[in-house]
């Protein structure tokens, strides 16, 4: 294999599985960023890889190719209205965010699989016929060199995420309604005091986060898992949180800290294949990204600043 197959074997595989992770996190930013600390993740990742899985081995004779990207659309819909919940809890009822984000956690995976004992009487669902898989990007595969080793046989629902956190990082940091988001996560009462709905504002943020999430647990059970049962969400969520936290609640870090989660994740895959790891034993490779997960929340957690008033419930005085 000489250089460029292995660059493009080594870009291919980290896409494929940052893709999950990139999407999450950008949920997970906002929601941090409006105030609302959402460690509900995972299971918010949960309900968007059951549903579209279900709607894809509903659908896929219908659809056909087009039928992981309407699943995915399908997850993130599922994936909002079930982040309503913890919206509901830490808004409204002013709940623990930690509490009440376990409880999605606790939720989502035996509702998931009571589902699916009960419409296919076994523990998981077949497998999909119609998935993501790899795609060559138009235009951009004919340049030399870089063509190959970043836009051949790669994940669109990647490049989808990247051009996505180009676009949330634009209204984040440089709109009315990004500056007003921001301002709910550094101090609510001077945002309340100058008229921002407060609630408003920590409502987009947590939704925001569920359509996120749902759409990267949809393309995950479509990409990498293709099927579902209780262990297909396992940790990619921590491993968002642990995004948005080592990216410094950025888009665009929490998007460069999923590349390297995602890395980490595909050297399980591709590590037989690459010189100086093909010898390290592959159960090594398989725990290798939870162990880095912890030693960046060990590392980081302390050194990087939350927003002001990130997990701090707001009562608007009357």
């Amino acid at each position: 294999m000489n250089l460029t197959s292995l660059l493009a074997l080594i870009v291919s595989s980290t896409l494929v599985y940052s893709a999950p992770l990139i999407l999450a996190s950008l949920g997970g930013v906002y929601s941090e960023n409006s105030g609302i600390v959402n460690i509900g993740l995972e299971g918010i990742m949960t309900v968007g890889a059951f549903t579209s899985i279900i709607f894809n081995l509903a659908f896929a004779k219908t659809f056909g190719s087009a039928t992981p990207w309407l699943g995915a659309l399908v997850g993130a819909i599922f994936g909002l209205i079930f982040s309503i919940l913890h919206a509901f809890a830490t808004i409204n009822l002013h709940a623990d965010h930690i509490i009440s984000g376990t409880v999605l956690n606790l939720l989502a995976p035996p509702l998931g699989v009571f589902l699916i004992k009960a419409i296919y009487e076994k523990g998981q669902t077949p497998n999909i016929t119609a998935n993501f898989g790899y795609a060559d990007i138009p235009v951009l595969a004919q340049i030399p060199v870089i063509g190959k080793i970043f836009f051949t046989n790669t994940s669109a629902p990647a490049w989808l995420a990247i051009i996505l956190t180009v676009i949330l990082w634009f209204v984040l940091y440089k709109t009315k309604l990004g500056l007003r988001l921001r301002s709910t996560g550094e101090n609510p009462q001077a945002a309340d005091t100058l008229g921002i709905n407060v609630y408003k504002m920590r409502y987009i943020g947590v939704l925001t986060s569920g359509l996120m999430a749902g759409l990267g647990g949809a393309v995950f059970a479509q990409s990498i898992s293709g099927n579902f049962s209780i262990s297909t969400i396992v940790g990619q969520g921590f491993m968002a949180l642990a995004a948005v936290i080592f990216g410094k609640w950025n888009p665009v870090g929490a998007m460069l800290s999923s590349l390297f989660f995602g890395f980490a994740q595909s050297l399980s895959i591709i590590g037989n294949q690459l010189p100086g790891i093909a010898k390290i034993p592959t159960v090594y490779m398989q725990i290798a990204p939870y162990v880095i997960t912890i030693l960046v929340l060990v590392l980081f957690l302390g050194k990087s600043v939350a927003p002001a008033a990130d997990g701090v419930n707001y009562i608007k005085s009357k």
